[in-house]
């Protein structure tokens, strides 16, 4: 589907561990935004080549951020995946990854609005330059984005490494203070599952708090 450089960029997965675990702590590399200190994170863990994946980002997830993580309620963890056609899965990351933690997000949610004219048409490269040409990348520097090989590295260990600690082996699958959802979420189906760890959380607070003047 994809022709040319895109094609060139090598990347190999790991065996997926069937057995369930809890999401790693969000890490330095982790690309989030929202509240650090907010009582809730969720996690998603969603590849650039996914429809269900593009689905939330341009239909649930505007809500979801405007409810939870504009209002400092929620921190929300992006974890990249690769599925197929991973060449198109890589190189949405990598042009993301190259704008910085500043324009990642917006890169991302561009590759996402083009998935679906890249899958009509079959052809990645000219949506793929057209979302970094709107975050200020030239062609030059796009095309080394997708070339760097330091990055396509940093990328395949980042996805090993959740296959094999946070056991995850489909997209898209979110973590909410350590619950796990997998697939597609709808609106309320998230916010159900933030409202109660939001809850929960409390009472946790508040156990511990009452347990400490007691003692």
């Amino acid at each position: 589907m994809m022709g040319g450089r895109l094609m060139g960029i090598g990347l190999a997965l790991g065996l997926a561990v069937a057995a369930p675990a809890l999401a790693q702590p969000v890490q330095p590399s982790d690309m989030s935004m929202g509240n650090p200190h907010a009582k809730v994170t969720v996690i998603e863990y969603g590849s650039a080549s996914c429809p269900h994946c593009a689905r939330f980002n341009n239909e649930v997830f505007p809500a979801f951020k405007a409810k939870y993580v504009d209002t400092g309620k929620v921190r929300y963890v992006f974890r990249e995946f690769l599925t197929d056609p991973v060449q198109l899965a890589a190189a949405g990351f990598l042009l993301a990854r190259c704008g910085g933690p500043d324009k990642y997000f917006s890169i991302l949610d561009g590759v996402f609005h083009a998935q679906d004219e890249i899958y009509k048409t079959q052809e990645a490269a000219g949506p793929l330059m057209r979302v970094a040409h709107e975050a200020g990348l030239t062609d030059a520097q796009a095309n080394a984005c997708l070339e760097d090989q330091a990055a396509i590295d940093a990328l395949n260990a980042r996805v090993q490494g959740y296959e094999k600690t946070d056991a995850i082996n489909s997209t898209p699958t979110f973590d909410v203070n350590g619950k796990r959802l997998e697939g597609e979420q709808t609106l309320a189906q998230i916010s159900a599952a933030v409202d109660h760890a939001a809850i929960a959380g409390a009472a946790t607070r508040a156990h511990v708090t009452h347990h400490r003047r007691t003692h």
